[in-house]
C-alpha cells in the first residue's frame, strides 16, 4: 500500500471503504478524499473532527451499516448532527446525520416525529403552522436528538420541564446492529437510560414527542451597560424566588465583538442581559418584569409579544459555527455574594475573556419528576451556571485557565454537579461524566450500558463506562 494514502493512516483500507458504501445510499469517505472536510464540518471549529471514516446516513439501514462495519473492525463509533457538542473523533467511525431531516407533525395528538439529523428551527416551524410548539433548545440550530437526549433546557423549560420528559418513542441502532423501537412499556429501562444518557446506548435514528399549545410567547431581552451589572445579576436572582412556573428567564454578561451585525448600542462592549420567556399574556408579563425594567434604564429592551416561531431571537446565539470553549456548573442559590465574586471575576476591568457567562433559573416543572421516570436529575439545583470564551487555538489554553479559576471561585455555591447537556470537552473525562448523575443513576446508567453496548463501542461521547455486573 502507498504509505502516502490517507486509508493507511487509518487503518481502513479503499476496499473495504468500497464494501461499506455498496451497503449505504450516503457517501462513504476516507481522510483526504473527496467531500471528507466538508462532511466532518461541526459547529465548535476549536474540535475539528479527524475520523478514519465517515459515513453520511441517509436512513437508518445506512446507520445500521455503519455500525455493523465499525463492530467488525473494532473501530468506536461517533455521531455528528450539528457538532454543537462534538468531542474528538480520531481513530473514529463518523456517521453524521444530516441528511436524515425529516419532520412530521400531528396536530391532532399534539406530537412530532424527527429523524436524526433535525434542527431545532425546523421542528419549531413546523409545529408553529398548527399553533403549538416542541421544548427547542435557546439556540434553534442546535440538533434536536442530541440536545433531547441529554435532557434539553427549554425557554420555556420551567412551564412545561425537560424535553426529555415528554419523550414517547425512540428508534435506534445498538450495537449489535439492530435497529430498536423504545418506549416506556417495550424495553422500557433503555427507554429510561436514553432520555438523559446522551449517546451512550446507540445511534438514535427517529423520535416521538409531545407538542404544547403555545403560539404566541411575551420574551425577549433587557440589555443593561456594564457598570450597572452587579445591580443587574442581584436584582434578577432576587426577582426569580417567586415568579410563577410560566415565567422561565436568564442572565447574561454578554461581551459582543464589534462587528456590523451587532446592534450599535452593543457593539464591542460588555453588557448585562436578562433574557425572558413567559407562557401567558403579553400584560401579565409586562407586568411580571416591570422590576426588571425598573433596574437602570436600558441600552435595548426588545421584550415584547412576539410568536413562538421567533423564540431563537431572545438568546440569538451565533448561528454559524465558531471555536469555543465552555465550562458549567449547578448552582444551589444566587446570593448577592456569588453576584460579587461573579463580578470579580469576569465583570468591567477585570480582563474576562469570556464571550458569554449565563446563570439560567431552574425550578417549576424542571424539579417535577416525569412519569415514566428518566435519567434527568438537576433536582438540587436551582440554577445553571455556564460560561464560554469563543477565539483560536493561540487562545485555548488561556480561556482553559480563566474558567478554571472561575469556578474554583464559584464553588461554595455549587452543588458539585453539572448538567450533561452543557458539559465542555474538557469536563468530559470519566469522572466529569459520572460527576453529572447521581451515584445510583450513574450505577443504573452503567448496568444498560452493559446490556446494550457491552464493549463500548459508542465511547467518542460523554462517555457512561459499562458497568462490572453482579
Amino acid at each position: 500500500m502507498n504509505p502516502n494514502d490517507p486509508a493507511h493512516h487509518t487503518g481502513i483500507t479503499k476496499e473495504a471503504a468500497t464494501q461499506l458504501a455498496a451497503q449505504t445510499s450516503g457517501p462513504v469517505l476516507l481522510p483526504g478524499g473527496e467531500g471528507y472536510d466538508v462532511e466532518c464540518a461541526s459547529y465548535n471549529l476549536a474540535i475539528p473532527q479527524q475520523p478514519a471514516l465517515v459515513v453520511g446516513a441517509t436512513n437508518a439501514a445506512d446507520v445500521q451499516a455503519a455500525v455493523r462495519f465499525a463492530a467488525d473492525q473494532g473501530m468506536p463509533v461517533a455521531v455528528l448532527a450539528t457538532g454543537h457538542s462534538a468531542l474528538p473523533s480520531a481513530g473514529a467511525l463518523l456517521i453524521t446525520t444530516r441528511r436524515m431531516d425529516g419532520v412530521v407533525i400531528d396536530a391532532e395528538a399534539r406530537t412530532a416525529r424527527i429523524e436524526a439529523g433535525v434542527r431545532w428551527q425546523q421542528v419549531v416551524d413546523a409545529a408553529a403552522k398548527h399553533e403549538l410548539a416542541p421544548l427547542n433548545g435557546a439556540a434553534p440550530s442546535v440538533g434536536a436528538v442530541s440536545y433531547t437526549l441529554g435532557g434539553g433546557l427549554s425557554p420555556i423549560g420551567r412551564t412545561f420541564g425537560f424535553a426529555a420528559d415528554h419523550v414517547h418513542l425512540i428508534e435506534l441502532v445498538t450495537a449489535d446492529g439492530e435497529l430498536r423501537t423504545v418506549t416506556a412499556t417495550d424495553e422500557p429501562e433503555l427507554f429510561w437510560a436514553l432520555r438523559g444518557g446522551k449517546g451512550n446506548f446507540g445511534v438514535v435514528t427517529a423520535l416521538e414527542f409531545a407538542l404544547f399549545p403555545v403560539s404566541r410567547i411575551y420574551g425577549g431581552g433587557l440589555f443593561f451597560p456594564a457598570e450597572r451589572a452587579a445591580d443587574v445579576l442581584t436584582a434578577w436572582g432576587r426577582w426569580t424566588a417567586d415568579v410563577p412556573d410560566e415565567m422561565t428567564s436568564s442572565v447574561a454578561l454578554l461581551q459582543l465583538p464589534p462587528l456590523p451585525e451587532v446592534p450599535e448600542p452593543l457593539r464591542g462592549r460588555l453588557v448585562a442581559h436578562i433574557r425572558i420567556a413567559y407562557v401567558g399574556a403579553a400584560e401579565d408579563g409586562e407586568r411580571l418584569i416591570a422590576p426588571l425594567r425598573a433596574i437602570a434604564p436600558t441600552l435595548i429592551d426588545s421584550v415584547t409579544e412576539m410568536p413562538y416561531s421567533a423564540v431563537g431571537s431572545i438568546h440569538a446565539d451565533p448561528p454559524t459555527p465558531i471555536p469555543f470553549v465552555d465550562r458549567s456548573a449547578l448552582l444551589r442559590e444566587f446570593t448577592p455574594e456569588l453576584v460579587d465574586t461573579i463580578i470579580a471575576q469576569a465583570g468591567p476591568d477585570t480582563g474576562s475573556p469570556l464571550t458569554v457567562l449565563e446563570i439560567r433559573h431552574l425550578g417549576g416543572a424542571l424539579d417535577r419528576r416525569p412519569e415514566p421516570t428518566n435519567a434527568i436529575d438537576l433536582r438540587d439545583a436551582a440554577f445553571t451556571f455556564y460560561a464560554v470564551a469563543i477565539g483560536g487555538p493561540d487562545q485555548a489554553e488561556a480561556f482553559h485557565g480563566h474558567l478554571t479559576r472561575l469556578l474554583q471561585a464559584i464553588a461554595p455555591w455549587s452543588t458539585g454537579g453539572r448538567f450533561v447537556n452543557f458539559l465542555g470537552a474538557s469536563d468530559a473525562t470519566a469522572d466529569g461524566v459520572a460527576a453529572t448523575y447521581p451515584a445510583q443513576t450513574y450505577e443504573r446508567l452503567a448496568a444498560v450500558k452493559r446490556s446494550y453496548d457491552p464493549t463500548n463501542i459508542f465511547r467518542v461521547n460523554h462517555n457512561i463506562a459499562p458497568g462490572r455486573g453482579e
